[in-house]
This record gives C-alpha cells, structure tokens and sequence, in this order.
C-alpha cells in the first residue's frame, strides 16, 4: 500500500511542519496502516483506530518528551508510537523483542509512563504537573482517559484531588457511554461555536486586552468569567468536571484534528488545569471494527487462530447451566463481560447478572455483601486485575467466611500483552489467605467439578484458569483422553511409583512442559513422572495428595509453575512436606518465576522467556548438586 503523507513523518516534528490541509489525508493512511499491521500481527485495534486525529492534534501542539503525554491503560497508543519514530518495529508489536503493546518508559523517551490497567491515568498526570510545578517547568501534562475508565474509582479519586492552578489537561475520550451534558440544537451550535477559531481568537484578544487593564485588570477579567458561569450555569446547567472547579472546553468532534488543535491551546491559554471533551467512534474507517468494536478490541495474529473454545468460554457456560439449576448464584464481572466468557450468562438470567465497571475492588465487596444475604456471588476478573482488590478479598470476603467465588481468569503467563498483563501473582496472594480454597483445574471437565464443588463450599474459592482451551496432551496422560468431571483433586501419568528417578509436581497449563521433559528425560534413561494437581489449597490436603503419589526410594521431586516463585505453590508445599518420613531421601527443588516481571527482550516462546521451559527442567532434574 502506499502513504506518501505518512512515509515523510519520522517525528512529531515532521507532524508539526505538516499544512493543516494534509491532516485528514494523514490520518486516512495512518488508519490504512493500523488496520494492514494490526490485522496481520494481532493487537488492539478498535480503540486505536478511534484516537488517530486525537493524537495528531496531540503531537502538533504539545513537544514530548518535555510534555508528558500519558494514555490511560496504554492500549490506545499506537498511533502514538508511530508518530514517535517507531514505525520501523510497528511489525514487532507485541512479540518477544518487539515493541510492546502498551506504553514503555523503557521503549522510548516519549513513553513518560508505562501502563496496562485502566484508571491509572490522572493520578500519574497529576503526580507530573506537580513535581514541574515545584521545579518551576513550563511542561505540560496531559492525561489521555477513555469514558469506560470514568467507572474506576482512581479517577475520581485523583479528580478530587486535582488542583486549579497546574499546567495539567484531561482529555476525556467519550467513545461508549454517553457522558455528555448537553443535547439538543442548542447545545450542539454553542458547542460548535465554542470550538471554531474565530470564537477562540476573539476570546484570547479580550483576555489579553482586559488583563492589561493596569491595576483592575485580571480582577476584572476573573469576575467577568465568574458571571459568565453562573449564567451558563442558570441557562443549562453546570457539569461534574466544572463542579469540581475545572475549567471544561468540548464537546468537540474527535475526528476533526483542527478542533481539537484549537482546543487545546484555548486550555493552554487559559493558564488552568482543564478538562476536553472530545467525541471519537471506535473503529473508525474499518467497518467490521466500526459494527462491532467489542470484536476487534483485541484480536489476535492472522496466522495463530483462537481456540474454538477456551477456558473462559467453558466457564461461562458451565455458570450460566448451574445457574438455571440455582436461583442464588449471580454472575459479577468488571468490565470484562466478553473476555471472562458472562456474555451467555448476562443473556441467560439479566436479573443476576452485574457488570460493575472498572472496579476490581468494588466489585469483590458487593460479591461479599450479596454473599451474607445469602447469594452465591461468582466473580469472573482476571489474574493481573484481581490484584486491585486484594484488600477487599481478606477484608470483605475472607474475613467474614463469606463464600464469594472468584473466576481467575487469564492465570499464568500471557505473551502477547506482556508483564502488566501476567497472571503470575495470584497463587502468592490467595495462598496465604486463612480459609481460601485454590482450585487448579487443567481440562474443562475438571473446571466443571472444581466450579460445583466451590459452589457447594461453605467459605471463599478461587478457581484459577489460563486464556487457552484444553490441551490434548494433558487429556491423554492424565485423563485418558476425554474430559472427564473428576472430583478436584491430583492425577499421575505413571502407575508404578517405584520406578521412578523423578517426579515433577505442576498445575494448569505448563503441565505440557512437564510432559514434554518426561519425554526428553527418558530418552537420557531418566525415569520421570507428573503429579498434576487440580487443588492448592488447602495446603494439608494437597501436601498428602502428592505425599501418597510419590516414590518410596531415592528422587528428585521438581514443584514447576508458571508463577511468582515467592510464595508459591512450590515454596508452600514443599515446606508442607518437609520433615515428613517419604521425604528423607528426597531432593526438592523449585522451578518457577524467580523474582521477575517476565519481559521477553527476545524473540522466544513465554516459558522460555521465563526460564520455566522443558530445557529448564531437565537441565534442573539432571543437576546433581544442591
């Protein structure tokens, strides 16, 4: 395809130099672009094609990185890499050595703050504005958030908080919920007044002519203002963001870079922190994404298709029968419908179905207060944004023995969004709560039992679950190759413990690292087994599951996990089975992420990346020493 506008942009400086007239052209190619790259190699698409003239309009008026210019989750920034001389590794996108889907401080100087998860993006801006304000910079900051973070709780906290006298602007990226003020004719015209050039220049020429007034000047100015408001106010209305005391400018159309150029220096001369509404489509120049944005928000690489279905797919449907089954059970998910599989359930019994929004947090205290009123409250969230509601897990739930039941999805490692994304903390965290029940289930049968069992449980659960489907492998030594619904417990692909040198004791998904490295170790005449377990915790239980599978002679047990080494299910349980008769002529080892974000800086598969491959584990059951 050709660009002859985007081929001469190698910096935000090219893009400055750029005659407005060219911009609309620039951004049909940026959009070309995108939909080409993205399609082929797999990322967020729909969002990106929705903020292409915004972050024109961005980089035209603001110079990074001495302006600070921070997107809000970060998955909404691809545009601005390749304004930002990256397009050359654009292909690389989020593979192992490439750029990453998100944005970077490491990656580039113009990334000024990395992020993965929503709602972050106020506080981090407001952080910024304040510490140019104490070093006496002219920087601005700016925070880029779309409306569907306005549900996360950060972001009103961080509002509150915001002060009136920094170079700070909030660009608000209304592109699903309505948040808007104003409807009707009237609204719509003084909006399109309020962000023509004329209107700003005559604005700018009275300020600038009153404020020189000696002595009276900017009082006057002020004052004049303050009426303005209050008559504005009277006539319809004052918003959220102006009760806050933040001078607000928009709505503007998000598509038109020009307007939106306007407004941001109109917020700039206004010298005070401000507020742009801007109006964007997701999608935009793509028709499938534009008919349905929810189905090209991720999508994956052309040539890697999805399974038919996964794990959360299964959940959901295995939720949704067990629900018709029993009038208590309710499904809680926060913002995630789609992703943790609810869709089938929300269609399915709407009553009993909530989608709190962005809020982690929340949503695990309403789980609990729905739990103490008899309900059985299931939270489909996943692994990395659980983390967000750790409090309210130990204070609201487990505390209280309520028995809220958590859908861990997305746990292990993820390669393509990267280390904000990693499921690797959850085992840690839910491990060293007092009464938490750690389901591990690795085919969907046993996802199905381990869902009935937590269900029928008396305190919290916690059923934890990869993005993938079943694999074969694992069917085939562990479950006879069909998916059998098995009570939750461990499975051996061995029958004959004496006769083995080794034993590797894993769950979930990277049992098929396991049983690769059997196969390599009994081609070196090493005798290996796997114990799968499907449950955790509680720890005494899953101690004497293995304690009773293991051999009575000389072995190396090898704990293999995909997660946080500290505090993990190997330090757990091996400290469980330490001391104990079958132990004496054991050696433990461990084999899980040591202390590490897992950022792949070269092109190799997640495991490897982690140091948790088949390699690893043969290298660790070979060593003598130790």
């Amino acid at each position: 395809m050709s660009y002859p506008i985007f081929d001469t942009i190698h910096s935000p400086a090219d893009l400055k130099a750029l005659p407005e007239a060219q911009l609309p052209a620039l951004a049909d190619e940026l959009r070309a672009y995108l939909i080409r790259e993205v399609t082929a190699h797999g990322g967020h698409l729909s969002s990106n094609l929705g903020v292409v003239e915004l972050t024109m309009a961005l980089h035209r008026v603001f110079t990074t990185p001495h302006d600070h210019i921070i997107f809000d989750v970060g998955h909404q920034c691809y545009v601005h890499k390749l304004l930002t001389g990256r397009r050359d590794r654009f292909p690389t996108l989020r593979q192992g050595g490439g750029l990453s889907g998100f944005t970077l401080r490491s990656e580039s100087e113009h990334d000024c703050f990395g992020a993965g998860h929503s709602s972050t993006s106020i506080s981090a801006a407001l952080g910024f504005a304040q510490a140019d304000r104490i070093a006496g910079s002219d920087a601005y900051s700016v925070a880029v958030v779309g409306d569907g973070a306005f549900t996360g709780g950060m972001i009103h906290e961080a509002l509150n908080n915001c002060s009136r006298h920094l170079r700070l602007i909030i660009i608000i990226n209304e592109n699903e919920m309505s948040i808007s003020r104003n409807t009707g004719k009237f609204a719509k015209n003084l909006a399109r007044l309020r962000t023509s050039k004329g209107y700003i220049r005559t604005k700018a020429a009275t300020r600038t002519f009153i404020s020189a007034i000696p002595g009276l000047g900017k009082p006057l100015f002020n004052g004049i203002r303050a009426v303005k408001q209050t008559i504005k106010n009277m006539v319809y209305g004052s918003n959220y963001f102006e009760d806050l005391g933040l001078y607000y400018l928009g709505p503007v159309d998000g598509h038109d870079c020009a307007a939106i150029e306007n407004l941001l220096r109109e917020a700039i001369a206004a010298g005070q922190s401000a507020i742009i509404h801007v109006k964007t489509q997701k999608g935009r120049g793509y028709a499938p994404a534009e008919a349905n944005p929810g189905a090209y928000h991720a999508i994956p690489p052309a040539t890697k298709a999805a399974p038919a279905v996964n794990f959360s797919a299964e959940f959901g449907r295995t939720l949704t029968e067990l629900a018709a089954e029993n009038p208590r059970i309710c499904a809680i998910t926060a913002a995630m419908s789609d992703g943790t599989g609810l869709e089938p359930f929300r269609a399915a019994h709407p009553a009993r179905f909530f989608d709190v929004g962005i809020a982690e947090e929340h949503a695990v205290t309403f789980a609990a207060g729905l739990a103490a009123e008899g309900m059985r409250p299931v939270c489909a969230i996943y692994s990395t944004f659980l983390q967000r509601a750790y409090d309210s897990i130990i204070h609201d739930a487990a505390l209280q023995g309520l028995p809220v039941i958590f859908g861990v999805d997305r746990a292990g490692l993820n390669a393509g969004d990267g280390a904000t994304h990693h499921g690797i903390f959850d085992v840690a965290f839910l491990g060293q709560i007092p009464g938490m029940t750690v389901y591990t289930p690795a085919t969907f049968g046993a996802l199905r039992a381990a869902m009935r069992a937590a269900l029928k449980g008396e305190g919290p659960a916690a059923i934890r679950y990869p993005n993938a489907g079943e694999s074969q492998a694992v069917l085939d030594a562990f479950y006879g190759g069909e998916s059998a619904e098995l009570a939750p417990a461990c499975r051996t692909n061995y029958s004959d413990a004496g006769a083995l040198d080794a034993v590797i004791v894993t769950h979930g998904r990277i049992a098929d690292e396991a049983l690769a490295a059997c196969d390599e170790l009994a081609a070196r005449g090493v005798c290996c087994g796997v114990i799968l377990l499907e449950l955790i915790k509680p720890f005494d239980r899953a101690a004497a599951l293995i304690e009773a599978n293991l051999p009575a002679g000389e072995a190396t047990v090898l704990f293999l996990e995909e997660e946080i080494r500290a505090g993990g299910m190997g330090m757990l349980l091996s400290d469980k089975l330490r001391g104990r008769p079958i132990m004496q002529n054991k050696r433990l080892r461990i084999l899980a992420v040591d202390d590490d974000f897992v950022r792949r800086n070269r092109d190799v598969p997640i495991w490897t990346a982690a140091g948790v491959d088949r390699a690893a584990i043969v290298a660790e059951i070979l060593r003598k020493e130790g």
